[in-house]
């Protein structure tokens, strides 16, 4: 930084703002209770070591098996992903052989009832 009084002045103007913020009264009793929330928190783990340990511990294992089931749901979502691009083109072809099965029946349908209205034509002469 050098010559640069830019990181002071930012460091002067948070000091300031800090200040300037403490002269409302409902500020500063949020201040005072957080901070005396916090002493007396600091004060009992530094007394009671093992309950901090333990809760530490939930802690771990709580975030570890969020992030097991967040890995398994992934993994589980990759292969479903993957199973869907091998069978996209198969779906494909069904479709279409679907289709022309439809279109085939369809021309055959045409002929039949086609044959069948000649049949009642020739029945009513």
């Amino acid at each position: 930084m050098g010559n640069s009084k830019f990181g002071r002045f930012i460091i002067l103007g948070a000091i300031l703002g800090g200040a300037v913020s403490m002269f409302d009264k409902g500020t500063r009793q949020h201040v005072v209770k957080k901070t005396n929330d916090m002493t007396s928190q600091v004060n009992y783990y530094s007394k009671n070591p093992d309950v901090l340990k333990q809760k530490l511990q939930q802690q771990k294992d709580k975030y570890l098996s969020i992030y097991e089931q967040f890995s398994g749901d992934a993994a589980y979502i990759k292969s479903q992903v993957e199973e869907l691009k091998t069978l996209t083109p198969q779906v494909k072809d069904l479709v279409v052989d679907t289709k022309e099965a439809f279109n085939d029946s369809k021309e055959e349908y045409k002929e039949i009832v086609n044959e069948a209205k000649e049949d009642i034509d020739i029945k009513k002469i």
